[in-house]
């Protein structure tokens, strides 16, 4: 007995270096923090296409940054309920999704100034741009549809009806978007080309997908759920792996030099898991960020990572903290 004893106690011993070990293995952390007055609430946030600047989402215009300092460089006003922001970079111009009114503003990437707007569907949330097709597309999480958008043009060209929520999209840069439907708990792969679903994944046992990354060269797809990370194989929808996150997850970006990924969540956490091949991944740390950060922006070329986040007062059960004002910030988070 004894003997058992002792060697479940070194077995512990063990496991408890192990975990010790394994938090704070990625070398992240966070390095700054960037205040931003204004009022409002957010939503996604974006490193911009090589110009040092990021773009952030509050309440009825877009905050843009110097990536460096935090310093203003400009506004977009007008974005009431704004989501996302995407750019088309070979045509200089920017994107905003704007929810409570249904359209897109485009938007001069050196002047900042409004080009025009674009009705889409109802509730427009995350937007992209797909370098396949070289369209601008809206998730409206409404009408539960696609607007895909001719950056030529500025004009909506498809309306692509999925099988409930989009939440976000992601593409393979070979004809295929992938879209979190939250709803349903799965991915529907839409043909870019022929603008339509072509299949509808389960993703079972994730429950409420949010944010999406994918690895183009392993052909993952990394799916942020409850407390999950599902990895699907962006082939074939078979689910390759799943991983324990924080809770609250509402981003996932993928940093491709370092082959990490980030799961944004609210509960004050950057999960980070490690792809050490395509079917082979490790949880490698829970960085401590603020309770709030939710949603994500990952710069792999600085391999920088962007979280918006606000004070928050205690919230009634069930629900949903409520900012305080003036405190609305983003943390930056790097190797130290």
């Amino acid at each position: 007995m004894k003997s058992l004893k002792t060697s479940l106690i070194i077995s512990l011993l063990l496991i408890s270096i192990e975990a010790i070990q394994a938090q704070g293995a990625s070398g992240f952390a966070v390095a700054k923090t960037f205040h931003i007055v204004s009022s409002g609430g957010w939503d996604y946030i974006a490193a911009g296409p090589g110009n040092n600047m990021i773009y952030v989402s509050h309440g009825t215009q877009v905050n843009i940054l110097n990536q460096e300092t935090g310093d203003s460089v400009g506004v977009i006003p007008g974005t009431t309920g704004v989501h996302g922001i995407a750019f088309a970079a070979t045509l200089n111009k920017g994107y905003t999704s704007n929810g409570r009114l249904n359209n897109v503003t485009v938007f001069d990437l050196k002047t900042n100034q409004i080009i025009t707007q674009i009705s889409t569907g109802q509730n427009p949330d995350a937007i992209m741009y797909d370098g396949f097709s070289k369209k601008i597309i809206t998730c409206n999480g409404r009408s539960k549809d696609l607007s895909v958008i001719d950056p030529a043009t500025d004009k909506v060209v498809a309306t692509i009806v999925v099988g409930g929520k989009p939440e976000t999209a992601v593409s393979d840069n070979e004809g295929k978007i992938f879209v979190n439907i939250e709803d349903k708990n799965q991915i529907d792969v839409v043909d870019i080309t022929n603008n339509k679903v072509v299949a509808s994944w389960s993703i079972a046992p994730g429950e409420g997908p949010t944010g999406l990354a994918i690895d183009t060269k392993t052909k993952r797809l990394f799916a942020g759920c409850d407390k999950l990370l599902m990895v699907i194989d962006a082939t074939n929808g078979k689910i390759v792996d799943k991983l324990p996150i924080a809770d609250g997850c509402d981003g996932v970006g993928f940093d491709k030099g370092l082959k990490y990924v980030f799961a944004s969540c609210g509960e004050g956490k950057l999960s980070i898991i490690e792809e050490l091949n395509a079917d082979k991944f490790k949880v490698i740390d829970n960085v401590e960020t603020k309770r709030s950060a939710r949603t994500i922006a990952v710069d792999d070329t600085k391999h920088e990572v962007y979280l918006p986040a606000a004070d928050t007062q205690p919230a009634a059960a069930g629900e949903r903290p409520k900012m305080i004002p003036g405190t609305f910030q983003v943390l930056v988070v790097k190797k130290k």
